[in-house]
């Protein structure tokens, strides 16, 4: 079963995500949720979800530790990150490269590149 996790301390972007994702959930993917970073990391060890929408702006532990422990600490390279943000700096889009986030995506972002995430990590 794919599985994505949606990692966002704000649950009003939690259930915009989860609107736009819907038809893969009716497909059968599973969608998981993390409102911190902390949290995130425990549903990842034991779900092992294919996909995770990270916001960095996290309360516990921030986006870029969350992908820095997963990648590299765990050796998880196979879980695909796309970094939810609306932290638009050069810099921070280093820090995400840095830590091995596989995608970076400024807040706002239309449904659409959410939807074409799914489809590039579900098709690989």
């Amino acid at each position: 079963m794919n599985k994505i996790l949606i990692v966002d301390d704000e649950l009003n972007n939690r259930l915009l995500l989860q609107e736009m994702l819907e038809d893969f959930e009716e497909d059968g993917t599973q969608l998981l949720f993390a409102a911190d970073g902390a949290e995130a990391l425990a549903i990842i060890q034991s779900e092992m979800p294919a996909l995770v929408f990270l916001d960095i702006m996290l309360p516990e532990m921030d986006g870029f530790e969350v992908c820095h422990t997963v990648k590299s600490k765990l050796g998880l390279q196979n879980i695909f990150f796309a970094m939810l943000t609306a932290k638009s700096q050069a810099a921070d889009r280093r820090k995400a490269l840095d830590v091995k986030a596989d995608m970076y995506i400024t807040k706002p972002f239309k449904p659409k590149v959410i939807i074409d995430v799914v489809n590039k990590v579900f098709r690989a």
